[in-house]
């Protein structure tokens, strides 16, 4: 069944991003074990790639770049579990694994398959990419001594008062980290729990960001927060960091979008229909 209208945008006050995480940690309460994992893999990844790239800077931070740009698909199960509790059911791992793995079934593609989030995904990818070879590039050919370890980029770059260089570096990151922001802001939720398009929850995500400037900036700036504090703390901090978000950001698609026009989206969560 087409769908008869667009999915319709809500306003939302400044005080809304902290009910979300509030409703996030309701839901990790509800989830239990299963949520804290998330961050527990998450973290543990984390400090892999750490030890693996602690003497390499442009590995070590084209790795932990990418996470913030692929961190909304990352999350795509506890958009699910919160889902799931939204209907008044307790999630267990079975459909968590459900969940990564509806892009198999239930498509609308010629295979039979739902490639749309796996689609995102790689676009999301290759944005993080792009800001590594970019972030690279400009250091690379601005700084005035070669940047091999995370110590050098701190001392000539963060901590220089001779140029303009981690100014410019931080501008040109938020250039191109807003417009990701945009796009993903409520994207995947969306695809997670409507037969909806790619360009067109990318569309929407825009729509509901330009509609609420103020409280998506808010928004934007919490989650920076704290991921910062849970890459700052060992990366520990990602393990409670990391499933709060990703539960919040279910509800900040709940409360940003009205998609009932469109039909849902089957994921082999408990209660989906």
């Amino acid at each position: 069944m087409k769908p008869t209208a667009a999915p319709v945008i809500r306003t939302i006050d400044l005080q809304q991003p902290l009910r979300w995480l509030v409703l996030g940690w309701r839901d990790i309460g509800r989830c239990g074990w299963l949520s804290f994992a998330h961050g527990l893999v998450l973290s543990i990844g984390g400090l892999v790639l750490l030890g693996l790239a602690h003497d390499k800077f442009w590995l070590l931070a084209g790795a932990f770049s990418g996470f913030l740009v692929v961190a909304p698909v990352l999350a795509t199960s506890l958009y699910g579990m919160s889902h799931a509790v939204e209907r008044g059911h307790k999630p267990d791992w079975r459909s968590v694994l459900q969940t990564w793995l509806s892009w198999r079934r239930h498509g609308s593609s010629a295979d039979g398959k739902d490639w749309r989030l796996v689609k995102f995904g790689l676009l999301l990818g290759l944005a993080g990419t792009g800001w590594v070879l970019t972030s690279a590039a400009l250091i690379t050919f601005m700084s005035p001594v070669p940047i091999a370890q995370p110590l050098d980029f701190l001392r000539h770059v963060v901590l220089a008062r001779d140029n303009w260089l981690f100014e410019i570096w931080l501008a040109l990151g938020g250039l191109m980290a807003a417009p990701i922001f945009a796009s993903t802001a409520i994207a995947i939720p969306l695809l997670l729990d409507r037969r909806i398009g790619v360009m067109q929850a990318v569309t929407t995500s825009w729509e509901a960001v330009l509609a609420n400037p103020v409280p998506m900036a808010w928004w934007a700036t919490l989650i920076m927060g704290f991921t910062l504090l849970g890459l700052l703390s060992a990366l520990l901090g990602l393990i409670a960091v990391m499933p709060m978000l990703g539960h919040a950001s279910w509800h900040a698609y709940r409360d940003l979008v009205d998609a009932s026009a469109w039909p849902e989206r089957t994921t082999g969560q408990p209660g989906a229909h």
